[in-house]
């Protein structure tokens, strides 16, 4: 068996929308870089996945996004586009493989850029190890408080030679993770994509994004521009869906 330590880097930019808004809400946030590492059964590290991906859904990359990852919208502007990028990583993935991730957006993500894409969500392996919790627990956490990537690598006296949030770098580091922490209580389990627990329903909330604006400008003491409040809206979408937790 081997695995397949992979992460991605999302964009969200919508000013520069080029779909429909119900379009939208089936893949929200598009996959703009794909990293992976390959480990054997005997946690060797044998081959490394790394593609950007040219936009489809939003046209420019957000200059929040640009700013974190490094990635510009000339950088993806002569990259293949989805579909033939997960194509790709299908075929370095293989057919005996399990998916191992930190947290699980990634896996939420991945399944929504496949299905807006109308490709065959059963090439994706099934099995997943989400190692966030498994590393929590190892560095005794709480599975309720979950430790970031940066920290975790720091916690363990990993070496880091590279920056994080870029898909490969961070995918190179939960390898080394996966190595430290590597025993029986990593265990796979099956990824089901539509799983959702039943909650009553809830009135709609409406983000007061007027509100939050006025707080920062009164904060800063002073007048916002279009791209700093463009800026701190996107960051509020992502922290509200955990876009960003390592």
């Amino acid at each position: 068996m081997e695995y397949i330590i992979f992460d991605l880097e999302f964009n969200q930019d919508l000013n520069s929308l080029h779909i429909s808004e119900a379009l939208k809400q089936v893949c929200p946030f598009e996959i703009i870089q794909i990293g992976a590492i390959k480990i054997d059964s005997k946690l060797n590290a044998i081959a490394t996945f790394n593609r950007y991906v040219k936009p489809s859904i939003y046209q420019q990359v957000n200059s929040f996004v640009s700013e974190l990852t490094g990635i510009t919208t000339t950088r993806l502007s002569h990259e293949n586009t989805f579909p033939e990028v997960f194509r790709d990583f299908m075929l370095f993935t293989g057919e005996d493989c399990v998916f191992c991730t930190w947290g699980m957006s990634d896996m939420k993500e991945l399944y929504r850029n496949v299905i807006f894409h109308e490709l065959n969500q059963k090439e994706l392996p099934e099995m997943v190890i989400n190692l966030q919790p498994e590393a929590s627990i190892y560095l005794k956490q709480s599975r309720n408080k979950l430790i970031n990537l940066q920290a975790a690598v720091d916690a363990l006296s990993i070496a880091t030679p590279y920056q994080f949030h870029n898909a490969l770098y961070d995918a190179y580091y939960t390898a080394q993770l996966f190595k430290k922490i590597s025993g029986e209580t990593l265990q796979p389990v099956k990824y089901i994509p539509d799983f959702h627990k039943v909650r009553p329903a809830k009135p709609k909330q409406i983000i007061d994004y007027e509100g939050l604006i006025n707080q920062f400008t009164k904060m800063y003491g002073r007048e916002l521009s279009p791209e700093e409040i463009e800026m701190i809206k996107l960051a509020y979408k992502m922290g509200r869906t955990h876009q960003f937790i390592k």
